[in-house]
């Protein structure tokens, strides 16, 4: 296993165990008649989780649910609690700021995720650039942040040409790599006896989306 993927498993971990613990704490005030909510700054994606017709965060029969906002790296919910969203699942379904998002722990004590409300998008292009210890695409006169589970599941490197997803009707410091685009500019022309190549193509992610992912605490 390389260092970058030692270093995504290792924060997945640390996710994981983040999310235990504030649903943990969540549980807590709830049966102690707390509102975790009133210590917590009113942001746009807090707003938007109030706003929402299903009670948040809800009970039953199989478990905890609770729905909230993705605001780039995490879910928050209607309270202003935020929960951590598994890098690599937001990476695999391509997770957008603005997106509404159910969480769901099983008596077992499983954690599943599910996409319930995607938020309008749009694209953009520019290039992969790391800067400050973290990735980011600059593109529309601006440095977008992409997961560093992004760049790995997508195998991109400094200087590629990335299809980044953004909202289409919000401002956001956040986008969800699409596709990473061939580098035309860098391919020399071949000898004049040299057989001709052909067209590379866009690279592609590993595997098919899966919009639910289970995970053990």
């Amino acid at each position: 296993m390389t260092d970058v993927k030692k270093l995504v498993r290792i924060k997945e971990l640390l996710d994981n165990a983040e999310s235990a613990l504030k649903v943990a704490q969540q549980l807590m005030s709830d049966a102690m008649g707390l509102n975790e909510g009133d210590k917590v700054g009113v942001s746009v994606y807090r707003e938007k989780a109030a706003t929402m017709t299903a009670p948040v965060p809800t009970s039953s029969g199989t478990g905890k649910v609770i729905e909230g906002v993705f605001n780039g790296q995490g879910m928050v919910d209607k309270k202003g609690n935020s929960f951590p969203v598994p890098a690599n699942y937001a990476s695999k379904s391509k997770l957008i700021p603005g997106d509404v998002l159910k969480l769901t722990v099983t008596e077992e004590g499983r954690f599943l995720y599910k996409q319930i409300g995607p938020v309008e998008r749009k694209t953009v292009v520019g290039p992969l650039v790391y800067n400050e210890g973290h990735y980011q695409v600059l593109g529309n006169g601006k440095a977008y942040n992409v997961l560093l589970a992004s760049v790995t599941y997508f195998r991109a490197e400094v200087g590629d040409e990335i299809t980044l997803i953004i909202p289409m009707g919000e401002e956001s410091d956040w986008g969800a790599i699409e596709a990473v685009l061939p580098k035309f500019d860098e391919v020399e022309k071949p000898h004049e006896d040299a057989p001709v190549a052909s067209e590379k193509k866009p690279r592609k992610a590993k595997k098919e989306v899966n919009l639910e992912e289970e995970l053990d605490i």
